[in-house]
């Protein structure tokens, strides 16, 4: 199956909830929160979109040719490519009820492990948006990273210990996912977290804690000590709060006070390898992609995960290539111009 008639299946299945547009900036979707836009007028999502696209790829191509090789260390396991599937819950209520989160993890957990990544699942305010997934996790050897929303701290604690039972690999968290009005005013009510809370939550278990939801220095410290293995810099595709700035913006700048200390994630429209590529040479340590799993998943299942996982491994490596990087490491700041 070809990467273009999983969107053109993914179109159909999608339909009234996602129009799959053929270029997803989020204008489209402006303020469509349930549903797959950004909130307020959108500018956090478009934002993201159009800061990325500035940023311009410089190519070299004299350089000794050698055998690309794109993996990375991560968790204590070897993955072939820098970049995960971002946590997604709740999908019924923003795409449609063509699947369940179980039934989403169930395509895109196994797909991104066959292809030698991994998937963050995600949690909800319904018991079986965290729980449904885990099993798949299971299935998958543990390579996954169930994400728990800011629930009350014996929630939080509870959520982190199943994930460990489990046999996950890491646990995480999206702090920001407070500023989702359906977990706000649900019956149990998401929230912030003070540093001293997150530091119990995270001590409660014995894999590493990453923390999503980071976009100023003032918080990667927070999160450093509260014990984090690391955070995602991520301003939850504009979904929690508008006219925020986008994440390829703050990122350099929390590179720089904790990126020797703990490990950086980032996401933020992420469309492409190339996509992927600009993020790591502004100094992350591996990208996390949303939306496009969801046409993906939507649109074929599991072998749209895998497709659309070959896809970008194909174009960062081609951008690899005609950048003069044979290996994730010599991907820096002078391989892009702002």
């Amino acid at each position: 199956m070809t990467y273009a008639e999983v969107v053109e299946s993914a179109r159909k299945n999608l339909k009234g909830y996602c129009a799959v547009c053929p270029v997803c900036n989020g204008t489209a979707c402006r303020g469509k929160v349930p549903g797959p836009g950004g909130k307020g007028m959108g500018d956090s999502f478009t934002r993201s979109f159009e800061k990325l696209r500035e940023i311009k790829i410089n190519m070299d191509m004299l350089y000794k040719e050698e055998e690309i090789d794109m993996s990375i260390e991560m968790f204590g396991r070897t993955f072939k490519a820098p970049f995960f599937a971002a946590p997604i819950g709740g999908v019924d209520q923003h795409y449609g009820n063509m699947h369940s989160d179980e039934s989403f993890a169930k395509a895109l957990v196994p797909a991104c492990e066959k292809a030698g990544i991994a998937a963050f699942t995600g949690d909800g305010k319904k018991e079986e948006y965290f729980v449904g997934p885990l099993a798949t996790v299971t299935a998958a050897g543990g390579c996954g990273v169930p994400t728990v929303k800011p629930w009350p701290v014996s929630e939080m604690i509870r959520k982190a210990k199943l994930a460990e039972n489990a046999g996950a690999m890491a646990v995480a968290s999206d702090i920001d996912a407070a500023g989702l009005i359906m977990l706000k005013n649900g019956p149990t009510p998401a929230g912030p977290k003070s540093v001293e809370e997150m530091r119990e939550i995270i001590s409660s278990v014995k894999i590493p804690f990453v923390i999503k939801g980071i976009m100023t220095v003032e918080s990667a410290k927070k999160a450093l000590e509260a014990g984090a293995y690391g955070i995602v810099v991520s301003n939850h595709g504009g979904r929690v709060l508008d006219q925020m700035p986008a994440a390829c913006e703050v990122l350099p700048d929390i590179v720089k006070a904790v990126g020797d200390k703990m490990k950086i994630f980032t996401d933020g429209a992420v469309r492409s390898g190339n996509d992927v590529f600009k993020l790591l040479a502004l100094g992350a340590d591996a990208v996390l992609i949303g939306r496009p799993y969801v046409t993906a998943v939507y649109g074929a299942g599991e072998e749209g995960a895998y497709v659309y996982t070959q896809k970008i491994m194909g174009e960062l490596r081609e951008t690899m290539m005609m950048t003069g990087c044979t290996k994730i490491a010599d991907i820096d700041r002078s391989k892009i111009r702002i």
